[in-house]
């Protein structure tokens, strides 16, 4: 069919959506597959090599052992000798997983903020004479979920909060199999659900401290390997304009990202200065 072809926003949106679906799967990703999403066949052809080329430099640079602080003299050998091309595709690699995991402890702050909204609803519930317990958290579960199908439907949903709904509503689902079990009202059936409560921000807690030991590794791997280059300031460039790093490292923190961080302030500063030279004019007074 002749006429003009483009690729939308949504399009690249659905296939990493797609993508993400197929490796979770371990199905393969294939042209064909990209060209439903990319409507324009030289776009999909040079991804889809693209997208092939990513997987070999995946496979060939172990990224999970540099998030692990374990890539052996190998890896870190390619890695400096490699061509700048390469170096950017493994720089995109380790974004890439490490921006996963602190995408993860951000979804479940997200879930945890949807679950501490609901307890407060409970314990306002709880106070009011004839309470019960298990109607409260079938009222909030019920609720969750309505408000999940209608923002989906709606697409006014992210699927990332869609994923927090779904959390909470697990989330909010054991609480309630745990009070049938053993049942209790008033500030007792509180202080059991606040104990579960509390299981949950733990495990958050560890979650981001092992997400905060990988991110470590990754600044110590570039350090030694990119350690004349620009690779890291591109690093660093890259998880400030992350939605998900700049959350992360905001809430939790990162010394290695402050430290460069000052680099990358110094840097532009100096461009800046630089700029400002250049566009004097030295026949003005």
């Amino acid at each position: 069919m002749d006429g003009k072809s483009f690729v939308t926003a949504r399009g690249w949106s659905d296939l990493s959506d797609m993508i993400r679906l197929y490796e979770e799967n371990e199905i393969p990703v294939t042209e064909k597959l990209v060209g439903q999403y990319l409507q324009n066949k030289k776009i999909a052809k040079d991804f889809a090599i693209y997208y092939d080329l990513f997987l070999k430099y995946r496979s060939d640079y172990q990224v999970d052992t540099i998030l692990a602080g374990k890539a052996d003299e190998t890896i870190k050998n390619r890695a400096r000798s490699g061509r700048f091309d390469e170096k950017l595709a493994l720089l995109g690699l380790i974004l890439d997983a490490i921006l996963g995991h602190l995408r993860a402890v951000c979804n479940t702050e997200e879930m945890l903020t949807l679950l501490l909204g609901a307890m407060k609803n409970i314990r306002m519930g709880l106070a009011r004479p004839g309470s019960d317990v298990i109607a409260l958290l079938e009222k909030e579960l019920s609720e969750k979920e309505t408000a999940r199908i209608h923002g989906k439907k709606a697409s006014s949903m992210s699927a990332d909060t869609e994923k927090a709904h779904l959390a909470c509503e697990a989330a909010l689902g054991k609480m309630l199999e745990e009070m049938k079990k053993e049942p209790a009202q008033g500030n007792a059936a509180f202080l059991k659900l606040k104990a579960l409560y509390d299981g949950e921000t733990a495990a958050l807690k560890k979650k981001a401290a092992e997400a905060g030991k990988k991110l470590s590794n990754c600044f110590l791997f570039c350090e030694e390997v990119f350690a004349e280059g620009q690779e890291i300031l591109i690093f660093v460039t890259e998880l400030t304009v992350s939605t998900y790093g700049a959350r992360f490292i905001s809430r939790w923190g990162c010394k290695e990202y402050f430290n460069h961080n000052k680099e990358l302030l110094f840097h532009e500063r100096q461009k800046e200065l630089i700029a400002k030279i250049e566009s004097l004019d030295p026949d003005e007074e």
